[in-house]
């Protein structure tokens, strides 16, 4: 335990950012109890590895993980390796594929190493559910079944509107509540973290805490953040995510996509800066508020190196519209294509049609001449063409 932080004080630096608290008097003593015993609150949160790397919608939760390590507690990193085979249905409105356990495995290995950017490793348990779910026997299953109806279960907004409009519900998919409620048993949890999205799982682990004769944990939620769309959820299934993983130049450039509204809510949710710090930047320039904060989120995952080098070359290659330094290089058997096509292949366009429109739109430039043709003279050597911000060298034969 951290000695000598006053409860209270605890108390609202881990209030700050949540979405709710269930039940802050029951945080406050939990915290009072742990003070008196000298014993750190346990407090989990889970990931179920559907997919190889974290986001920044993933940090908000892992940021808030770290404000309870930084009060000396621990925290529990939990990897859904079993309920992953399920798959979570929150926000679904069908059943969602099953993986297989070498994805589930390799991705889980990747959030292992990711996780660490945020949490310290020394106060971080990393677990696997697999531990306990995976030998349970059929008794109980059926034990563990017999602690909730499906009545309550059915309530859940995603399932109760399925039920609703006759789109299917798989029996293993009312089971994923309570495998993440036992979850929370296994590990007697005193804090249960997940996104505003998660409350129904969280509250189940409550119930089955009950039930097995163990304290209820407390719920603390934190707000769903935005993909840069400023609509969705991020999510890389949407396309709309910013990965802890990506390249400096492109976590940065993504952040300079978001609106300046939106930019306001990344502060509040991405960086520690108090709320009254957030007001006063909002009398400020929003440019340069949203440089800063581009140029702050790619240092905490990267280097303050890497955030000046990417604010530079943002600089530079987008504002100035100077010709990167490290653009790559593409080579093509001939240059015979049509200019349609030679987009297409290389990946600055989507697709034939989608190059043409950028052609038409004046979007595209060969060594600074905009091109208005699809058919280009054939050349020799190599070029740098530009279609809007991307850049690449093209060589041929």
């Amino acid at each position: 335990m951290t000695p000598n932080i006053p409860v209270e004080e605890q108390l609202a630096y881990l209030k700050k950012g949540l979405a709710e608290l269930i039940r802050e008097e029951d945080l406050r003593e939990r915290l009072k109890q742990a003070a008196a015993k000298g014993r750190p609150l346990r407090v989990k949160a889970g990931f179920d590895p559907t997919a190889p790397d974290l986001h920044l919608g993933h940090t908000v939760l892992l940021r808030k993980m770290k404000h309870f390590q930084d009060m000396g507690h621990t925290v529990i990193f939990l990897i859904g390796d079993m309920t992953g085979l399920i798959g979570d249905p929150t926000g679904r409105n069908l059943t969602r594929p099953p993986m297989t356990r070498d994805a589930i495995a390799a991705n889980a290995e990747t959030y292992k190493a990711q996780v660490f950017k945020i949490l310290d490793p020394e106060k971080t348990e990393v677990r696997f559910n697999s531990e306990w779910l995976e030998g349970l026997k059929w008794e109980d299953m059926i034990r563990l079944c017999g602690h909730y109806t499906v009545a309550r279960v059915l309530e859940r907004d995603d399932f109760s509107k399925r039920y609703k409009e006759g789109i299917p519900i798989s029996r293993h998919e009312l089971l994923y509540p309570l495998a993440q409620g036992y979850d929370s048993v296994a590990l007697e949890c005193d804090v249960e973290m997940g996104g505003t999205d998660q409350k129904f799982n969280l509250l189940v682990g409550r119930e089955l805490q009950k039930a097995y004769g163990q304290p209820s944990q407390i719920v603390a939620t934190v707000p769903i953040l935005e993909g840069i769309d400023g609509v969705e959820k991020m999510s890389k299934s949407k396309g709309n995510y910013i990965g802890i993983t990506e390249p400096p130049k492109v976590m940065f450039r993504k952040i300079m996509q978001i609106s300046d509204e939106l930019m306001y809510r990344y502060y509040e949710l991405l960086t520690d800066l108090s709320l009254a710090e957030i007001h006063i930047l909002k009398a400020g320039n929003p440019m340069e508020n949203k440089l800063s904060l581009a140029e702050r989120v790619v240092r905490d995952f990267h280097s303050a190196a890497d955030g000046r080098d990417a604010a530079a070359a943002f600089d530079s290659e987008v504002r100035k519209g100077q010709i990167p330094t490290d653009i790559q290089t593409v080579e093509l058997p001939d240059a015979g294509w049509r200019l349609d096509k030679i987009l297409a292949k290389t990946g600055l366009a989507e697709s034939v049609s989608d190059a043409a429109r950028k052609i038409k739109a004046g979007a595209v430039e060969i060594d600074g001449v905009r091109q208005s043709e699809l058919q280009i003279q054939p050349f020799h050597g190599t070029v740098t063409v530009r279609v809007g911000k991307r850049w690449l060298k093209i060589a041929a034969g």
